[in-house]
């Protein structure tokens, strides 16, 4: 029984991770944005689009490589975790939003590994466990989506 639980339970954290359901998802957020607007930082905001993508594109990575990697060295807070340019080149864009994808993957397989146990501390950290990790990318990106959104709208560049 706790096999079929916990391959219920990596089902639906896949769903979660990859987003949708109750909200947009990462990828329809980023569909379609016009590349002149990837780096607007709009008045009174203090990030553009493009420093929102790449936070989630650190963050994820950062917690993909904590939870499988024990000597892994996060990046210093906060500065490591934000973008100091406001505008990408096109070529930075593309290879953000494919490493995304890529890193998602990544930790979506580290989830459906059989020997995987959802519950168990991780041996380095301070008892972080896959489960926390899987619930910490999609409620970060999540969050950072809905920024995504709310910048796009500001620039009118959001269907309605």
């Amino acid at each position: 029984m706790a096999a079929t639980h916990n391959k219920e339970l990596v089902k639906t954290l896949e769903q979660f991770l990859n987003g949708g359901h109750a909200h947009a998802t990462f990828d329809d957020a980023v569909k379609g944005l016009p590349a002149d607007l990837r780096g607007v930082v709009p008045e009174g905001l203090p990030y553009s689009i493009w420093q929102i993508v790449e936070h989630i594109r650190i963050t994820q990575w950062d917690i993909l490589e904590f939870s499988r990697n024990p000597k892994h060295e996060s990046p210093a807070w906060p500065e490591g975790y934000w973008p100091k340019e406001a505008v990408p080149s096109e070529a930075a864009w593309k290879k953000c939003l494919t490493q995304i994808k890529h890193d998602l993957k990544e930790f979506i397989d580290l989830l459906k590994d059989p020997d995987a146990d959802l519950y168990a501390p991780f041996p380095h950290g301070d008892g972080q466990h896959l489960l926390r990790e899987a619930m910490l990318i999609a409620d970060h990106t999540s969050y950072h989506t809905g920024e995504i959104i709310v910048l796009r709208r500001l620039l009118g560049a959001w269907k309605s």
